[in-house]
């Protein structure tokens, strides 16, 4: 374990704000790989003219509500369709940096969105420099198409607003209830494309562990592994012996031992949490107040705490598990924003994925001022163990994680390691907060014991030993 003490918060939320090296890698949420983009948006646009050739220009219906949502005239100044028109405007010129950008207008937009709410996320595989064959996993398909237009000042107006996201999160549904089908599994196979494919395989048991031993399969022996869906895929359990929760012989030792919620890779730590707090292009800082949907009462308990933050790839056990045993004193899901980003003027000096000033990826720069304004699950526990407290659990929903579900309610006890909701379908982000009387030494595999420095970019596995408390 690596002691970090809340009188050092002040140099320590500099470093991870504006050191280089701490700025933390995309993932599988985006591929670093043009080539991977290049060939997704090819393959894409080539079924949307085939789209085009049967079907006349008729849009499927869940995509014709959302373009009537977003023409509606009855919205107020300026109006949805207004802002969409800007947004291509203000992102031309990244367009034309990513000459092979298919989204030129709102017309095409509605194009890409028929094809892909009619099919099931699967894996660009695509060439390097060299000619090697690389596997890009392709979790949050409607993120690429809209990541260029998110970085845009009319983006950060419409994709904040109540309107759009109702607009999207009933187009959001609609694919949902799609990947719950038989139809959804077609890329469950280890064909060129699919999850099972030596490229998706790589991806999914890279730092996890074989497959087939490590979540639970109705029929390991299948190609499919027996799932009946992609959403059943998704939100596969893990096998209790691929994730034990971590314990001490010791039980005063034990009730210490905080316990990663999610499988995850970190992304910040920040001391001496404020009730409200101002954001920045740069070093984002937490706000209590808005984090908790502006409950006073919760709020105020993690005055003075710390916030645990880090996010899960679309190749990550997807489920919530109780960090703490205790009582849950409150379970609810926030409705919030799906694309909506701190626009920005591209990626940093020392980004390790992108070139610097690159335009790809706002949204995942964004993490910290989406736990105040994305979709998102909020779990208050309250701990057997007086020194740990009130612990809340925010699941972030990002992108097209728009359903965060529960599995607990209020007044129900928990043990440590128990289910308490999963995300459905693509990637997404979580916090844990914690009150200014813990006093938390994190694991040293998260932060360094000599210099504090959070290690960002650490993959840890669910229910392993994420701190404790003295």
């Amino acid at each position: 374990m690596s002691r970090n003490h809340p009188e050092h918060a002040s140099s320590f939320e500099f470093r991870v704000a504006h050191d280089k090296s701490t700025l933390f890698h995309y993932g599988a949420w985006l591929s670093h790989s043009r080539a991977a983009y290049k060939k997704f948006f090819s393959q894409l646009t080539g079924k949307v003219s085939l789209h085009w050739a049967n079907k006349a220009s008729t849009h499927t219906p869940a995509v014709t509500e959302f373009a009537k949502a977003i023409n509606n005239p009855s919205d107020c100044e300026p109006k949805m369709i207004d802002l969409f028109n800007e947004i291509f405007v203000q992102a031309a010129p990244q367009n034309q940096v990513v000459s092979f950008a298919a989204v030129k207008d709102f017309d095409s937009l509605l194009y890409l969105l028929d094809i892909i709410i009619v099919q099931p996320p699967s894996f660009i595989v695509s060439h390097d420099s060299d000619g090697n064959p690389t596997g890009q996993p392709v979790g949050v398909p409607i993120h690429l198409i809209f990541d260029l237009l998110s970085n845009t000042a009319a983006g950060y107006d419409l994709f904040r607003r109540p309107a759009f996201n109702s607009a999207m999160k009933n187009l959001l549904n609609s694919w949902g209830a799609y990947l719950q089908t038989p139809d959804s599994t077609k890329t469950l196979t280890d064909a060129d494309g699919g999850w099972f494919s030596k490229a998706g395989l790589e991806a999914l048991e890279n730092l996890r562990g074989e497959f087939s031993s490590t979540y639970v399969c109705p029929k390991p022996e299948q190609t499919n592994r027996g799932y009946l869906s992609w959403d059943e895929f998704f939100t596969r359990e893990v096998q209790d012996s691929a994730r034990p929760v971590h314990f001490s012989h010791d039980p005063i030792i034990n009730a210490g031992i905080i316990v990663s919620a999610c499988e995850s890779t970190v992304v910040r730590i920040e001391y001496n949490l404020q009730l409200h707090n101002r954001f920045w292009i740069k070093g984002q800082k937490y706000s209590l107040y808005d984090m908790l949907d502006r409950d006073d009462t919760f709020s105020k308990a993690f005055v003075g705490g710390t916030a645990y933050q880090a996010f899960l790839n679309a190749t990550d056990y997807h489920r919530w598990r109780s960090p703490v045993a205790g009582k849950i004193k409150k379970a609810v899901v926030v409705p919030g924003t799906y694309y909506a980003v701190l626009p920005d003027d591209g990626a940093d000096e020392g980004d390790p994925d992108y070139e610097p000033g690159s335009p790809y990826g706002a949204l995942i720069r964004s993490q910290p001022w989406l736990t105040h304004s994305a979709t998102r699950a909020l779990i208050y526990i309250e701990s057997g163990n007086p020194k740990i407290g009130l612990v809340c659990f925010i699941g972030v929903g990002m992108v097209e994680v728009s359903t965060c579900a529960l599995s607990v309610k209020a007044g129900q006890d928990v043990e440590k390691g128990d289910e308490l909701g999963m995300f459905h379908f693509g990637g997404s982000s979580h916090v844990l907060l914690f009150g200014p009387n813990a006093k938390l030494t994190f694991n040293d595999n998260i932060v360094d014991r000599k210099t504090g420095e959070v290690k960002v970019n650490t993959h840890i596995k669910v229910l392993s030993a994420l701190a404790q408390v003295d």
